[in-house]
């Protein structure tokens, strides 16, 4: 029905930057990707699952978790049915799992509002 495909991921040094990629093919319940509220999640060694980041529909509203705000973006290309994340001053404490999810609501930075999810894209940040 639907795929969510996360790139981007691999080691970097500490103040460096990574893009994530996620590439999304099918539709949810008949819907278009212009249409899903996408967010990233991450989730490190022996922790929960966290939110990241959020985007709506259009791409006019996120949001951002306190410890990301100023560092990461988040973007979307709705003609390339993709969602961004743009990582930058990079610190060890952003090792994780990255995962893309898509959700039919609003705009949430919830995460059992996020139904479907890619596999995860391993970023590590080295001292």
């Amino acid at each position: 029905q639907v795929q969510l495909v996360e790139s981007g991921g691999g080691l970097v040094q500490a103040g460096g930057s990574l893009r994530l990629s996620c590439a999304v093919s099918g539709h949810i319940r008949g819907r278009t990707f212009a249409t899903y509220a996408m967010g990233w999640f991450r989730q490190a060694p022996g922790k929960e699952r966290e939110f990241v980041a959020a985007i709506g529909w259009t791409g006019g509203a996120s949001y951002y978790a306190d410890s990301v705000k100023g560092r990461f973006a988040i973007s979307r290309d709705n003609s390339e049915n993709t969602v961004y994340l743009q990582m930058n001053s990079l610190n060890p404490e952003d090792t994780a799992v990255y995962y893309c999810a898509a959700g039919l609501g609003a705009l949430t930075r919830v995460i059992d509002r996020y139904n479907y999810w890619g596999q995860g894209t391993q970023v590590t940040v080295s001292s």
